[in-house]
């Protein structure tokens, strides 16, 4: 990237991270900077901004779950959104074409329909985003959110291969074919990959030639091609591994993207006016998600932190304009009143989603209305009988788990967020349910329930820092008096983590050779061949 771009993206990110909000947000207003500057994105940071989507889709790939598509808040929830919100849209912009407005006189009803079809979308690349900094990627809301990107996604890919006359070569099922063929040799190649550049490389070259090449070779979209082959690999033990080591590209790369939008064309005083105007719709397209996903039986909690993970138009509504462009059916105007609500969107729901929990906490009476009589097996809260409770059950939460159980007996729980990973556990034996620390609700069942009168102690080992400190900040809300420790990757977090009240914070990187230590220690020991030294200093 030229460092002109690389510059201001880091500035505008560091600065509006400072105030609270997601550097996404700052590397939106980056772009306008730049463009306000005179300069064109280019052929790089196009290249960057396609980089960052496949991988992006690669790594979503790799943790989803194709039995959860077939869900019918899902695939028919999305379909039901989308057909009201094109038809809302529709019957709105034709409204308009009686008020003067130039841009909404030039359309007829199939271009109407084209433009109500573009902003029923919602961003992938914003929800992946907002939910991996959070943690909630395998919460309930978070496999909601996605499950509807997807299934939008799919009708993206059909439209466009109908609105442009090119149909998949009739090699793409063979393409499909072989790839489902290839999988077992690819879980050989995978087995064989060590742990470091190598898986990295392989990462690229699955997401890169396997999917999205394969694909475009055939005429499909490069993107999808990624997705599948993700969701192929999804059941590798190294699947997990491999997600985390694209990270850090995938973000980078990712920047790109939120240049380009910013850069995708300079408003005008009509076209911003126009934009503001779609941005205002947006509550329209979140409350219609709340309504659709509480009448699938999820519980009002769930449906509004999906509805604000959806509370967006999309980059797949600049693809549909740009369709419509080269077809005629559009002006090329369209392309920047797009652009522009899609960043004014990103812009209010970025901070939506920070507030989530509390705008939830605020307002949940009213929300509870909504439910409706008969829960959804899959959204239910089960509060526990138990002294301690560990929430995240990953490497570091099952360590935790089996040492309190050894030390403590079987008063002990552990919590997670993803059904599989708790699915998993309570079939290897052990006490282990599906919940979320940072879910009100949870906390507020088990207060009601006397859970709080036996709780002692918990410990919070999930990844993510900040689902940490919302499981703190939620553990005090509902009056818990205990001990409460968690657990960090850095010095800062440490500390803030003990601002916040918890009376053990264990930095697991740092103390990772103290506990390698010790269980050496204890294994020589119980073998009874000990180093003389030791034995000496035990003495």
């Amino acid at each position: 990237m030229d460092p002109l771009w690389l510059t201001v993206a880091f500035l505008c990110g560091f600065l509006v991270r400072q105030v609270g909000l997601p550097p996404l947000v700052g590397f939106l207003v980056a772009g306008f900077v730049l463009n306000a500057m005179g300069i064109e994105g280019g052929a790089t940071l196009q290249t960057a901004a396609d980089l960052g989507v496949i991988l992006l889709l690669f790594t979503i790939g790799l943790k989803l779950k194709v039995q959860s598509l077939f869900k019918p808040e899902i695939w028919a929830g999305t379909s039901l959104h989308m057909l009201i919100t094109v038809g809302f849209m529709s019957l709105t912009f034709w409204g308009l074409t009686h008020v003067g407005l130039r841009l909404f006189t030039d359309l007829d009803l199939a271009a109407i329909l084209l433009v109500g079809f573009a902003l029923s979308f919602s961003s992938t690349v914003f929800a992946v985003k907002v939910l991996e900094e959070k943690g909630e990627m395998s919460s309930k809301h978070g496999s909601a959110a996605i499950g509807i990107l997807i299934m939008q996604d799919v009708l993206a890919v059909v439209f466009l291969t109908a609105s442009t006359g090119k149909f998949p070569s009739p090699w793409a099922l063979a393409v499909l074919i072989g790839l489902f063929l290839a999988r077992p040799y690819i879980y050989r190649i995978m087995d064989r990959c060590d742990h470091g550049e190598l898986t990295i490389l392989f990462g690229f070259f699955l997401a890169l030639v396997v999917g999205a090449a394969s694909f475009e070779a055939v005429a499909m979209k490069a993107d999808l091609g990624a997705l599948i082959i993700g969701m192929l690999v999804a059941n590798h033990p190294k699947a997990k591994e491999l997600a985390k080591s694209l990270l850090g590209f995938k973000e980078v790369f990712l920047v790109g993207f939120f240049l380009s939008i910013g850069l995708a064309g300079m408003p005008t005083w009509e076209t911003l006016g126009i934009a503001l105007l779609l941005t205002l719709l947006v509550p329209l397209k979140v409350a219609l998600f709340f309504l659709l996903l509480c009448r699938f039986k999820l519980r009002a909690r769930t449906s509004l932190l999906a509805s604000f993970s959806l509370a967006n138009y999309s980059e797949f509504g600049l693809i549909v304009g740009a369709v419509g462009v080269a077809n005629g059916w559009i002006g090329p105007e369209w392309l920047t009143v797009i652009a522009i609500a899609l960043s004014l969107t990103f812009l209010l729901a970025a901070p939506l989603n920070s507030l989530g929990n509390r705008i939830y906490q605020r307002y949940q009476q009213p929300l509870l209305r909504f439910e409706i009589g008969d829960r959804h097996p899959d959204d239910l809260i089960e509060p526990w009988p138990a002294n301690i409770v560990i929430f995240g059950m990953g490497r570091i939460g099952l360590g935790a788990y089996e040492f309190m159980v050894e030390r403590c007996g079987a008063s002990v729980i552990g919590v997670d967020i993803n059904e599989v990973v708790a699915e998993e556990h309570c079939n290897r034996g052990r006490n282990v349910i599906l919940g979320d620390a940072t879910d009100p609700d949870f906390w507020d069942l088990v207060k009601n329930r006397g859970g709080f009168g036996k709780l002692e102690l918990v410990m919070l080992a999930m990844p993510k820092h900040r689902a940490n400190l919302s499981a703190i900040d939620q553990l005090h809300k509902a009056g818990f008096t205990g001990n409460i420790s968690a657990i960090a990757m850095y010095d800062d977090q440490i500390a803030e983590l003990r601002d916040k009240g918890v009376h053990a914070a264990f930095n697991f990187y740092a103390e990772a050779g103290t506990g390698f230590a010790e269980h050496v220690y204890e294994e020589a020991l119980r073998r009874g061949v000990l180093p003389s030294v030791c034995a000496v200093a035990q003495d």
